[in-house]
């Protein structure tokens, strides 16, 4: 999972202008039970999720860093396994598969994109789909 990972967060970095700094991100992997707690805390939403981020700061120059030659810290991306295996099992897809998604639409959060109108959607789902059709290209047998 951890190459999985870095090569998502470094493609949206990447796609998004932003490769030329060094960035940190965290992913965590973790339960329904676990996010559940974490989305009634955050977003007052009863239930677990697939996926949370946390962005350390807002904005086209987000990222923190107070250490010279440190990583700028971008933020927090959480997974819950247990929803990533149903949902791939839904949608017929392998789990690496539905990993990536997830990954790729926490990133992109982080980055500033959201989905809470249909123009907003349209161009974070496009995002979406061109790091993930680019990533796993050529990755099926």
């Amino acid at each position: 999972m951890s190459d999985l990972a870095v090569e998502l967060v470094c493609m949206c970095l990447e796609r998004e202008g932003r490769g030329d700094r060094r960035w940190e991100v965290s992913v965590l992997f973790t339960s329904d039970a676990f996010i559940a707690e974490l989305n009634r805390e955050y977003r007052g939403i009863d239930g677990p999720t697939d996926v949370l981020s946390f962005a350390l700061s807002e904005g086209e120059d987000s990222g923190f860093n107070e250490i010279e030659g440190m990583p700028d810290v971008l933020g927090d991306i959480v997974i819950s396994l247990d929803t990533a295996r149903a949902q791939a099992r839904s949608a017929g897809k392998t789990l690496e598969e539905e990993i990536g998604l997830l990954l790729t639409h926490g990133t992109l959060h982080l980055l500033g994109y959201d989905h809470d109108t249909p123009p907003k959607e349209a161009a974070m789902w496009g995002r979406q789909d061109e790091i993930l059709s680019a990533h796993f290209s050529g990755k099926r047998t």
